[in-house]
């Protein structure tokens, strides 16, 4: 029986990137499993050593731990902690009564858009200890002493944590403003009705209606805050600092790349990105699960 070309058409129209996405997605993942099983430089033999990456990151290794910490304190502090900011400001930008939304929108959402390197070049000269303008405002208008941004292990996490927030707080409160929108205002008109006040709205209606919008953002946000690369490299002077003093922004994704291409140890910067993503979706299953508990 010959196959029409009514249903053959579809699939011809997709297979490009069904193509694309096996030659340079689904291999590559693939491929990286493969190797990080073997002892592999860019130069000289490959070595099946079996379970040996895994077993020295998780036991000897001097970084792979101290990196897991640090990941999962920015993640706390830098992406988690956008959306309490987030879900305010999507309030107030869902109210009609608010003039120049379009305006604050944009506002929001400009810093997300802008690139990542030249962010931080710019905090890196407000960071700075003698001539930054935080610690100009932090010693010669308050009078506290200077905070040392970019060599104190605290304060360089503190930094971080300020660029993140700074960077996708905007991202987040249209992601929530979006989910604000498609709540129906009939139920808010129905609850006037019964006199609830504008908080008891907000906790019996807005929240529990946005648990899924909100299972998202975070969703989002464990998953680009596992993998923060670009802020700790360039603040912190790259590979040859290793995240600056006591390696205080030496993150996950920061180690496996330097494991991987400056170190040239393919196989265990290959079990790098296997454990990372094992802890990403722990911390994925944990969030659903505490979803799922809040919307009963």
């Amino acid at each position: 029986m010959k196959i029409s070309q009514k249903k053959i058409a579809p699939y011809a129209f997709i297979s490009p990137f069904i193509i694309l996405f096996i030659i340079f997605g689904l291999y590559p993942i693939g491929y990286s499993i493969y190797i990080s099983f073997f002892k592999w430089k860019l130069c000289g033999p490959v070595a099946f050593i079996g379970l040996a990456n895994y077993k020295k990151l998780l036991t000897t290794d001097p970084f792979f731990f101290r990196t897991i910490k640090n990941t999962v304190i920015l993640l706390f502090t830098g992406s988690l902690l956008q959306h309490f900011f987030a879900i305010p400001l999507a309030i107030m930008l869902n109210n009609k009564l608010l003039k120049g939304r379009n305006l604050f929108k944009a506002a929001y959402f400009l810093p997300y858009i802008t690139s990542t390197v030249a962010v931080t070049l710019i905090f890196s000269q407000l960071f700075d200890t003698n001539f930054g303008w935080l610690n100009f405002i932090i010693k010669d208008i308050f009078g506290s002493e200077k905070v040392l941004w970019l060599t104190d292990p605290t304060a360089i996490k503190a930094s971080l944590s300020i660029i993140l927030n700074w960077k996708y707080i905007g991202w987040n409160t249209i992601i929530y403003l979006a989910g604000l929108q498609a709540i129906p205002s009939e139920l808010y008109e129905a609850a006037i009705v019964d006199g609830a006040t504008k908080l008891q709205q907000h906790f019996k209606i807005t929240l529990p209606l946005l648990l899924p919008i909100i299972f998202f953002a975070v969703t989002l946000s464990i998953i680009g805050g596992m993998q923060i690369f670009d802020e700790p490299y360039v603040l912190l002077g790259g590979y040859d600092m290793m995240g600056g003093p006591r390696n205080s922004g030496l993150t996950a994704a920061f180690y496996l790349l330097y494991t991987a291409f400056r170190a040239a140890r393919l196989g265990r910067g290959s079990a790098i990105a296997w454990l990372l993503f094992f802890i990403i979706l722990i911390m994925t299953l944990i969030n659903k699960y505490i979803t799922r508990k809040l919307e009963k």
